[in-house]
């Protein structure tokens, strides 16, 4: 059961998990969350029509009515779950991952996660304990369900005047394609476009670099002020200033600021994961933003904003939460936002490349995957050596590890969906930040023999 992590089931299908398991999960599922209805929606990949019969075999064994989607985004999931009144959704898709791989996310009612800790590894138990799937007395029905127009009219609310604006927006092949003409018109540079869930151009990880190097070339080609990259379900997205320089999409939680805080007049908490930069905060204070750092990952950001009531929120992943859309994460949402912050910028003679030279403060490392054994250990002794040898002024320990001194700090923490260890550190100077990446680099490498 080697598909069952932290925020969803995820894994190479027919080998970490295959049609038995989507069965079970399905047949699990409306018990779990009390739900005789389940919103179900899928990417396009090779494996998803396989899942879904099985799925919706699983669903439909227990007594419980499926409301189908079809081919949809994971936000429009999340969408339907909420706007509808839906107690359990399942969206089948891998996100990021290469073709091979697929996977489930699954919520419940108002769009709310469901990871490992809060009824994933309950139905995992049960599957693992051979717990029977005897067939309800009355089998549930499949009702095709066409949310496509709601789901885009909520988001069309949103845009404002881009005709000032060339951009340039790669579609990574994935689910954004059902939508990205209907919102953002012909004008745009457009490529991989099409939907193909074999993803024949580059694997939809944005996060990548080597993903995003058509859309830079399309950038520099097309003269653009802003490329846009989605992964392969539409919950992230990403984006690339005019000079082709990839934006890290921590500091893009500080342009969305603009937009809320300046445009609409709020104030209020921000999320930001345990790993965005210091600058994010101490852009958007001035504005009235008041910054929430918690754990990573949509299972614990989208609760956290909830519980806050912030108004919106990021990760360095890409994914960006908001208030107005149930708290839950939309790529495109996202986009839409950004673009009318970039518009309004670029109108007054401010470049994307200028509004992140204000933001950007600090030098930063970016994320540094090292494989090791013992990480608990690993974490331990960098943790240990660093406090031992200077003072620091703040410390978390809810995701690994922050540890925050005068001039830099840093991010140790475990991957929740690969086996590597994750460092990331920030500091005032270009000399600083190596000198620190090195020591971590020798204590892993020497005492706990990292890759």
């Amino acid at each position: 059961m080697g598909a069952f992590h932290a925020y969803d089931i995820r894994g190479v299908y027919n080998v970490d998990f295959d049609k038995d398991t989507a069965y079970k999960v399905g047949y699990f599922l409306p018990e779990l969350l009390s739900a005789d209805k389940v919103l179900v929606g899928r990417d396009a990949r090779v494996s998803s029509p396989e899942i879904h019969e099985y799925l919706l075999k699983g669903i439909t064994a227990a007594g419980a009515d499926v409301y189908d989607i079809g081919l949809s985004t994971t936000p429009m999931v999340y969408f339907g779950t909420a706007n509808y009144g839906f107690k359990a959704s399942v969206q089948i898709t891998a996100s990021h991952n290469p073709a091979e791989y697929n996977g489930l996310k699954v919520s419940r009612e108002n769009a709310l996660p469901v990871g490992l800790d809060t009824g994933l590894g309950q139905i995992k138990e049960w599957i693992e304990n051979g717990r029977e799937c005897t067939p309800a007395a009355v089998p549930g029905q499949v009702h095709q369900m066409d949310i496509k127009a709601d789901y885009l009219a909520f988001l069309l609310k949103y845009k404002g005047d881009w005709s000032g604006l060339k951009i340039a927006m790669d579609v990574s092949n994935g689910m954004a394609s059902l939508f990205v003409r209907d919102i953002f018109g012909d004008a745009p540079a457009y490529i991989y476009e099409e939907m193909d869930g074999s993803f024949p151009n580059h694997e939809p990880n944005p996060l990548v670099q080597k993903n995003v190097e058509a859309l830079k070339t399309l950038v520099a080609r097309t003269k653009a002020d802003i490329g846009i990259i989605f992964d392969g379900d539409a919950d992230r997205v990403m984006f690339v200033d005019e000079n082709s320089r990839f934006i890290s999409p921590d500091l893009m939680i500080a342009v969305l600021g603009h937009y809320f805080f300046e445009e609409r007049g709020e104030k209020g908490y921000v999320h930001q994961d345990i790993r965005s930069s210091k600058a994010v905060g101490e852009y958007l204070a001035p504005m009235g933003g008041v910054m929430n750092t918690w754990r990573v990952g949509r299972a614990y950001a989208a609760l956290k904003l909830r519980e806050i009531d912030g108004v919106f929120g990021g990760e360095l992943a890409g994914h960006y939460y908001f208030r107005d859309f149930f708290y839950s994460d939309s790529g495109l949402l996202a986009a839409i936002l950004i673009l009318n912050v970039v518009a309004k910028m670029k109108a007054q003679g401010v470049s994307l490349s200028q509004l992140i030279a204000r933001i950007e403060k600090y030098q930063n490392s970016g994320e540094i995957n090292f494989r090791v054994e013992d990480k608990k250990g690993a974490m331990d002794a960098v943790r240990d050596y660093f406090m031992s040898t200077e003072k620091s002024t703040a410390y978390m320990d809810f995701d690994g590890y922050r540890v925050e001194f005068p001039d830099w700090w840093f991010n140790i923490r475990p991957s929740n969906t690969e086996p590597y260890l994750r460092f990331l550190c920030e500091a005032n100077s270009k000399e600083l930040l190596d000198e620190k990446v090195a020591k971590v680099r020798e204590i892993l490498t020497k005492q706990f023999g990292a890759e």
